[in-house]
């Protein structure tokens, strides 16, 4: 694969982030966003974000089993990366931690829904 299919393929990852953060921000499950540019740019910071809190993580040992408790460690991660990408992300605002535990939540149905749907297409 070259570089610009690298790079293709995270501008559509991140443009379908985008929509689905736009998405629950309309639907207003625990949070806000002014439009779909603000969304975009969150899902831009929130995929960095979660990049380094998992890399960190693994450099630390620690690593995130499965089952339901590697779940729950999953959402609260989800949750605090959410808030942090509200308090630098203009026009997305996030609703505590409880707003961002149900965002966290929805966003990954949303996604799965969207996966779903393109999945029965293809």
């Amino acid at each position: 694969m070259t570089i610009v299919g690298v790079i293709i393929g995270i501008l559509i990852g991140a443009l379908f982030s985008g929509l689905i953060i736009w998405v629950v921000g309309k639907l207003g499950l625990g949070l806000e966003v002014d439009g779909f540019g603000s969304a975009f740019i969150a899902a831009i910071v929130i995929a960095v974000v979660s990049w380094l809190v998992t890399w960190l993580l693994g450099l630390l040992g620690l690593t995130i089993g499965a089952g339901l408790l590697g779940a729950i460690v999953h959402l609260i991660i989800a949750a605090v990366v959410l808030m942090f990408a509200g308090n630098f992300v203009k026009g997305l605002e996030v609703k505590g931690f409880g707003g961002a535990i149900v965002a966290a939540i929805a966003i990954s149905v949303v996604a799965w829904l969207i996966s779903w749907g393109i999945g029965l297409l293809v």
